[in-house]
């Protein structure tokens, strides 16, 4: 109960404090940018400071496995965990889109929570069958 408030709170907080981006035109752009900006910060984290690296390359696993299976052979392509600096960053710009997210659904009369609700509830119910 007390997390479903928090998000309340932080919905009703957003609301108070959006001035100058009230159109949605803006707080799309703002909201494209803000996932721009978490992009280039895990790409800092491995090109500016190193504390990660991306080692990718195409995941391979047998289509006859069963799903706890092929979830065991993918990976994240990630190595290393984020130094304090680039947490405090990623973090940050997570947050600010969350702001963004939070204002689109105060312009569109939406409750952020109530979609949370409504995801968890259709992911539990589709299980595995909603491989994303």
């Amino acid at each position: 109960m007390l997390k479903d408030m928090m998000l309340d709170k932080f919905q009703y907080t957003v609301l108070e404090l959006l001035v100058r981006n009230k159109s949605i035109i803006d707080q799309l752009s703002k909201f494209q940018d803000s996932n721009a900006r978490i992009n280039r910060s895990i790409v800092k984290a491995v090109t500016h400071c190193g504390c990660i690296e991306i080692n990718a390359k195409k995941q391979n696993y047998d289509e006859n496995l069963d799903f706890d299976e092929i979830r065991s052979h993918m990976e994240t392509h990630l190595k290393g965990e984020l130094c304090d600096n680039c947490r405090d960053i990623i973090e940050k710009e997570i947050g600010r889109n969350l702001f963004y997210l939070a204002s689109i659904c105060n312009t569109l009369d939406l409750n952020l929570y109530d979609i949370l609700i409504k995801e968890h509830e259709r992911l539990k119910v589709l299980g595995k069958y909603t491989l994303r």
